[in-house]
């Protein structure tokens, strides 16, 4: 086992300071870091929020709320006086894939449209009549899916054909939210890549799916490259950022590689958030690509490869909600696994890797009366990890280099014991990243990258590693051969 101490006194920190600002699923959070990558002590501030949700697949948020909750941090964090300027840079990451429609002023005529928001499913299914999806994912390292502009466009010209009709730009929340705060909506290669429309190998907008989705370049902010930082500006609220840069906005899933030291094609990070992923960065496109997978361009000369996942943390708070748990069950994590547990397939928001299925729903099969909420516990989280392990198959043929697995997030932190049974499905060894706060650390890495590339890093703070057991891995195995075929039965129905 590793610690580091990955927090520092702001009177020993190294200058020059980020801030770095983290809009996730379940909060928005920003923390003051020096230059060696460590979170200065005091300096954190968070405001929850959630999507407002519906059956219909609706998943939604108000971006003038997030960009309250993003002012108010900037208020908690720039009003220490000691700081003085001493921030030298402000970087932000947002949760990916998300749309707003905006008019000539950059005022808001839609809500934010998260990745989660399925109600375009029509749309996918028509475009894959149209297209050649095969095609369009060599382009653009992305498959035809709920999550991306192209079918959200059409279903928001043939839903809401006025406001569609009035929209002047398709921002990301992060551009709407610099829009708002210093007037420059400044998008960073992977917030592009993350719409679904950008060649991951020319950094371009893809004609063929700008023309299907019914828009054209112009209405997007061209891709900047994340080394590239806005000239310093100083907003008259926040004196303390007098000096600071301001860096493009990206997603959270290259920042959580950053944060979690997967930062080559060995490490494959296991993000355990709201959502998760399996993603390894690249040094160039992946070729050719799994069809399964995305491949997104994220600055001039490197790519994340792998496969995203809905419901992980989601999962977890639902089943705690809905079964009326008080605490966590570890217990029901630790005990050897069992023919009596529910097979779950936890599709609570549908699928993204490896299937696609933006309208698969959860499934639960094995129950009965003598089912208990333990029991139903472990299957949901069981049937997290095969979900886990389904993109581990396809992404392994593209990634074969990768050598350590590292899993990072609330869901590993909270639930460390669940990492023994993502390794035992898994069959392979996975490393708890303990590093707090890894997507925000990544996106002040990335800002230190160019401010400070000369300062030495604070390792990461990582604990246990959790060794896959032979028994435990042939049982899996079995499982997962059984949800293969009650995934299929879903899709086929």
């Amino acid at each position: 086992m590793t610690r580091n101490d990955d927090t520092v006194r702001l009177d020993a920190a190294l200058d020059p300071l980020v801030l770095a600002l983290d809009v996730g699923s379940t909060a928005s959070r920003g923390g003051v870091h020096d230059a060696a990558g460590r979170r200065v002590h005091g300096l954190q501030h968070k405001v929850p929020h959630a999507f407002t949700v519906a059956p219909d697949g609706t998943s939604v948020i108000d971006p003038e709320q997030v960009t309250t909750e993003i002012t108010q941090i900037l208020d908690a964090l720039t009003g220490d006086r000691r700081l003085g300027t001493r921030i030298a840079g402000v970087a932000m990451d947002t949760f990916a894939a998300s749309l707003i429609a905006v008019d000539a002023a950059g005022r808001a005529l839609t809500p934010c449209l998260t990745y989660a928001d399925s109600r375009s499913a029509g749309e996918v299914a028509a475009l894959r009549e149209e297209l050649d999806e095969h095609v369009v994912q060599q382009r653009t390292g992305t498959r035809l899916h709920t999550s991306y502009h192209a079918p959200r466009l059409r279903w928001l010209a043939s839903t809401q054909p006025r406001v569609a009709a009035a929209a002047a730009a398709w921002w990301s929340l992060g551009e709407y939210v610099l829009a708002r705060l210093i007037g420059q909506p400044l998008a960073g290669t992977s917030t592009l890549a993350w719409t679904g429309l950008l060649d991951r190998r020319t950094g371009e907008l893809d004609a063929e799916l700008l023309a299907a989705a019914g828009t054209e370049p112009g209405r997007f902010n061209p891709p900047l490259d994340p080394a590239q930082p806005a000239t310093p500006m100083a907003p008259a609220r926040w004196p303390a950022l007098a000096r600071a840069a301001w860096f493009p906005v990206i997603t959270d899933g290259f920042a959580s590689n950053i944060g979690s030291g997967a930062t080559d094609a060995t490490v494959l990070t296991a993000a355990t958030a709201t959502s998760g992923a399996l993603r390894v960065l690249l040094g160039g496109p992946a070729d050719p690509l799994p069809f399964g997978l995305w491949n997104y361009r994220v600055d001039a000369r490197r790519t994340l490869l792998g496969g995203a996942i809905n419901d992980v943390g989601r999962a977890v708070s639902w089943a705690q909600a809905t079964l009326r748990l008080d605490a966590m069950p570890a217990q029901a994590l630790t005990a050897p696994p069992s023919d009596a547990t529910p097979l779950v397939l936890p599709y609570l928001t549908g699928e993204r890797a490896p299937g696609w299925a933006g309208g698969a729903r959860a499934i639960f099969g094995g129950v009965s009366a003598a089912t208990g909420p333990d029991a139903l516990f472990r299957g949901i989280l069981e049937g997290v990890a095969m979900t886990y392990a389904r993109v581990a198959d396809e992404l392994h043929p593209a990634a074969p280099q990768i050598v350590q697995v590292a899993a990072a997030g609330r869901v590993s932190n909270d639930q460390p014991e669940w990492l023994q049974i993502l390794a035992d499905v898994l069959g392979r060894p996975v490393t708890h990243v303990t590093r707090r706060r890894a997507t925000q650390c990544g996106t002040a890495l990335l800002a230190l990258d160019v401010l400070a590339p000369d300062v030495p890093r604070a390792p990461r703070t990582t604990g246990r590693t959790y060794e896959p057991r032979t028994a435990h891995t042939e049982h899996y195995a079995q499982r997962r051969a059984r949800f293969a075929e009650v995934y299929d039965t879903l899709i086929r129905d």
